[in-house]
């Protein structure tokens, strides 16, 4: 797969549809590390998420007859939001499987674009065999949250805002959870850019990518509870995903609950918007490393906004800085 290839593919379908967000110059950040850094604000895109990206090029992607026949998705937030969001723009009919403990306020997202939701089984895992299953019997298509080459390409087109925006980079922070994200960045603008530092951050609690990473194959470690939830989880078996961050990742930094949290609270006050947990995790991973990149120019990506209430309530709750 050419990443660069599929991304200018990807740019060319689905800009009607989503947004060029804003990259924002921060003063807080710049002068606490010494960094010229930047905030790409993918929490103002449609859904509160990047992975509208993806989703939307993985429907524009499919023939009149695939999409006449429909899609499936599983998810309890911002990939099951994305993947209704383009399925109302663009007229596909579709289903999203969620767990039936799932959090009423991300299935309240998702039904915001009018999406059909279904229940079943009690974890994500179960939820994704029993929605892949269904697509394959109705001979309708499943849409991956990363495992996908148009996934990867759509939510690459960050990378290709990216080098619009802004002349010179010298690293970028991607919050790391399945690898699409990382995989379409870096996969654009290292070619261009070979100096270029990619940096995948991941909570300490759910690390699946990063200690598969250093397995040298896809691991199935167990995840513990964690304000990332949207890099949480495990990696399927085979997942293209894994071979493009061995390639493209430079380096990889884990970050503690509470140094989530105070990233998020950081941005929150200096920026005065929301965001969720997996993006104060990119923010959190580049305080920790901040000192080599003194005098340099970053770019971290605001990955979501989409955060629970109760989370939010825990945030702000939790010890003050």
């Amino acid at each position: 797969m050419d990443i660069r290839n599929e991304v200018k593919q990807a740019e060319t379908r689905i800009r009607p549809y989503v947004r060029q967000t804003i990259l924002e110059y921060s003063p807080t950040l710049s002068q606490r590390s010494g960094a010229e850094v930047y905030c790409k604000l993918e929490n103002l895109q449609h859904t509160g998420s990047f992975k509208v990206r993806g989703a939307m090029n993985k429907l524009l992607s499919l023939t009149g007859s695939d999409r006449s026949k429909g899609v499936v998705a599983a998810s309890t937030g911002n990939h099951g939001a994305a993947v209704a969001f383009s399925m109302e723009q663009l007229g596909v009919p579709g289903i999203i499987f969620v767990p039936e403990n799932a959090d009423p306020s991300k299935i309240a997202l998702i039904e915001q674009s009018n999406a059909e939701v279904r229940f079943f089984g009690s974890d994500c895992a179960e939820t994704e065999v029993h929605a892949r299953q269904y697509a394959a019997d109705q001979g309708m298509t499943y849409v991956s949250p990363y495992n996908d080459p148009q996934i990867i390409g759509g939510q690459g087109t960050i990378g290709l805002e990216l080098e619009r925006q802004l002349s010179s980079i010298d690293a970028v922070f991607v919050s790391l959870g399945g690898g699409g994200l990382i995989s379409g960045i870096a996969g654009y603008l290292k070619p261009s850019n070979s100096s270029l530092e990619i940096i995948g951050c991941s909570p300490e609690n759910s690390q699946v990518m990063i200690q598969s990473l250093e397995a040298g194959r896809i691991v199935d470690v167990p995840s513990m509870p964690t304000l990332s939830d949207g890099t949480a989880g495990g990696i399927e078996a085979g997942a293209i995903t894994f071979e493009f961050c061995q390639q493209l990742v430079d380096t990889c930094l884990t970050v503690t609950e509470e140094e989530i949290r105070a990233s998020l609270l950081l941005f929150l006050r200096a920026h005065r918007m929301m965001i969720e947990g997996a993006a104060a995790v990119a923010i959190a991973s580049f305080l920790k490393a901040s000192e080599r990149f003194r005098g340099r120019t970053v770019v971290l990506v605001i990955c979501g906004a989409n955060i629970g209430l109760d989370t939010l309530k825990q945030v702000l709750q939790g010890p003050q800085d």
